[in-house]
C-alpha cells in the first residue's frame, strides 16, 4: 500500500482512490460513485477538526505577571509587591518589578499577538495604577497607559478583552477582601474605567479566579496576603469576593456605552465523569454544582445552595438585604480558566457523586497541581452550559507549564505543550460541534512570566522571555498555534 497511511484511510481516502493505489481495476469499475463518496467523507472528516468560521481566538496576560514598572507614573502600592518581597514567599525571591516589561513593552508584545494572527487579546488592569490607594483621586497617567495599549490593540485588528481585577489588590485598601468596603471600593473602580473605556473595550470581566484571591490567600496562605484564617473569616471573605463581582457588574453596566458586555473569569473546579454514562454524567453535574457553591453557583443562581449553608453552620457568611441579588446579576458571558480536571462517579450517598483522588502516577505537568485531563475542556463547557444556561462561554485561560530548555539554536522545542494543548483542543472542539455556546479561546500565555507564588520556575508562555534581555522568542508551542489559527482547524 505505497503512499497511503492510516491517517488517509481515516479521512476517507475513498474506494476509486484505494482500488487506483492497489492496482486493481475496482476504481474505474465504480466510477463517479466512488468519487462523491471520497468528497463526502472528506468533508466530515473536516467538520471533525474545524472550529466554526466566527470562533475568536486569543491570547491571555495579567498585569502584575508582566507589566513590572511597579514605581513608574503614580502606580500604587499592591498585596503582591508586599507578599513578593517577603522572604520565602516566592521561589529563589522572584518579585513583578520589572516582570516582562510590559509596561513599556506593549507594542512589543502587540506585534507578538499580530504575527500570531490572534483576534483578541485578554489583559488585566492593575487597579493601583487607576486609583493608586484603591479608591479617591484616578491616576490619569495610568489610565493612559491603558488607552494606549487599547488603541495599539485595535489598531492591529485585535478585540481587547478587558478584566479588572486579577489579584493585585492595593494596600491602600484597609483590610483587603477582609473588609466588606473593599467590595464597595471595587465597584466604584468598576464603574469609573468603564466609562472611560467602553467606547472601544466591548468585553468587560470584573474578577478572575474568585478561589484564588479568597481561599488560596486567605485559607492556605500561599497567595498575597498569605494568610491563614478561621473559616468563618473564610467564608465572610469569600462573600466580599462575589459581592464585589456583583456591584462591579451594576457599575458597569450603569456606566458603559451600549454594546458593552459583562461577565467574570472564573476558575470553578471542573468535573468528568469517570465513564461518560448518564448516572456518571448526573452525578458530574452534581458535583460541579455543590462543590462550587460559594462562588460560581451562587453568582449563577443568586443564592447560597442551602447544603453550603447548613455545611458551613455557625461559620457560613453574614449577608445583607440585597446582596444575594447583586451577586446574581445577569451576565451577557461566563469565562472559565480550566487546566486541570477531577473525575467523579456516581455514589450511594446524600451528594450522589464521588470525588475520586489523584493518584501518584496520574499523568501532570511541570507545575505539580497540573494533572492531565483534556476532557476537562469539553465537560467545563457542556456541564456550565447544561446547569446555568450561559448566553456565551468563553474559555479565558488554558494552557500548561513546561521546564521549557532552550536549545543551542536559541529556540525553544515545547512538544510537551504541543500535546497538552493539542489534546485539550480537541475536547473544546467536540464542544463547539455539539453546539455548545462556546465563542472563543484564550490560551494562557502570551508570554513567560512571574507565575506568583513560583516565580520565574514555571513557566507558561509560547513565547520565551530571557528575564535578563526581556527578548521574546517565539517557542514550538507560538508556531503550532499560529497554524491553528491560520487554518481554524486542528493541527
Amino acid at each position: 500500500m505505497t503512499g497511503i497511511n492510516r491517517r488517509q484511510l481515516g479521512l476517507g481516502f475513498g474506494a476509486a482512490a484505494l482500488g487506483a493505489a492497489l492496482g486493481g481495476r475496482g476504481a474505474a469499475a465504480q466510477g463517479g460513485a466512488a468519487t462523491s463518496a471520497a468528497a463526502s467523507s472528506g468533508a466530515a472528516a473536516a467538520d471533525a477538526l474545524s472550529f466554526p468560521a466566527d470562533f475568536l481566538w486569543g491570547c491571555a496576560t495579567a498585569s502584575y505577571q508582566i507589566e513590572g514598572g511597579v514605581k513608574e507614573d503614580g502606580r500604587g502600592e499592591t498585596n503582591w509587591d508586599v507578599f513578593s518581597h517577603t522572604p520565602g514567599k516566592t521561589r529563589d525571591g522572584g518579585t513583578g518589578d520589572v516582570a516582562c516589561d510590559s509596561y513599556h513593552r506593549y507594542k512589543e508584545d502587540i506585534e507578538l499577538l499580530k504575527a500570531l494572527g490572534v483576534k483578541a487579546y485578554r489583559f488585566s488592569v492593575a487597579w493601583s495604577r487607576i486609583f493608586p490607594s484603591g479608591r479617591g483621586k484616578p491616576n490619569q497617567k495610568g489610565l493612559d497607559y491603558y488607552n494606549r495599549l487599547i488603541d495599539g490593540l485595535l489598531a492591529a485588528g485585535i478585540e481587547p478583552h478587558m478584566t479588572l481585577f486579577h489579584w493585585d489588590l492595593p494596600t491602600g485598601l484597609e483590610g483587603g477582601w477582609q473588609s466588606r468596603d473593599t467590595a464597595y471600593a471595587f465597584g466604584d473602580y468598576a464603574g469609573y474605567m468603564a466609562g472611560k473605556v467602553t467606547d472601544r473595550v466591548k468585553h468587560i470581566m470584573t474578577v478572575n479566579e474568585l478561589r484564588c484571591f479568597t481561599d488560596l490567600s486567605y485559607m492556605t496562605g500561599g497567595k498575597a496576603p498569605g494568610l491563614k484564617l478561621p473559616m468563618a473569616e473564610v467564608n465572610q471573605i469569600r462573600h466580599h469576593g462575589v459581592l464585589a463581582h456583583g456591584l462591579g457588574v451594576q457599575a458597569i453596566r450603569a456606566a458603559a456605552r451600549a454594546g458593552t458586555e459583562v461577565g467574570l473569569a472564573d476558575n470553578p473546579t471542573i468535573f468528568v465523569p469517570a465513564i461518560e454514562t448518564p448516572e456518571h454524567i448526573a452525578a458530574t453535574g452534581k458535583a460541579m454544582r455543590e462543590e462550587n457553591a460559594m462562588f460560581l453557583t451562587a453568582i449563577l443562581e443568586g443564592r447560597y445552595l442551602e447544603s453550603y449553608l447548613a455545611a458551613q453552620g455557625k461559620d457560613a457568611p453574614k449577608m445583607k438585604a440585597g446582596d444575594m441579588k447583586l451577586i446574581g446579576s445577569p451576565l451577557d458571558f461566563v469565562s472559565l480558566n480550566i487546566y486541570t480536571p477531577n473525575f467523579v462517579r456516581a455514589a450511594d450517598t446524600a451528594s450522589g457523586y464521588e470525588i475520586l483522588p489523584h493518584l501518584a502516577n496520574s499523568p501532570r505537568m511541570a507545575s505539580p497541581w497540573l494533572y492531565v485531563g483534556p476532557e476537562a475542556l469539553y465537560w467545563g463547557v457542556r456541564t456550565v452550559s447544561d446547569l446555568w444556561k450561559p448566553k456565551k462561554i468563553y474559555i479565558s485561560e488554558n494552557g500548561t507549564s513546561a521546564d521549557d530548555p532552550v536549545a543551542q539554536d536559541g529556540k525553544v522545542y515545547d512538544a510537551d505543550r504541543v500535546m497538552y494543548l493539542r489534546n485539550y483542543l480537541t475536547h473544546l472542539q467536540r464542544a463547539t460541534r455539539e453546539g455548545y455556546p462556546i465563542e472563543g479561546y484564550f490560551l494562557w500565555s502570551l508570554m513567560d512570566n512571574f507565575e506568583w507564588e513560583d516565580g520565574y520556575t514555571k513557566l507558561f508562555g509560547i513565547h520565551h522571555v530571557d528575564f535578563k534581555t526581556l527578548k521574546r522568542t517565539p517557542k514550538l508551542s507560538a508556531d503550532w498555534y499560529r497554524e491553528l489559527i491560520r487554518t481554524n482547524r486542528l493541527v
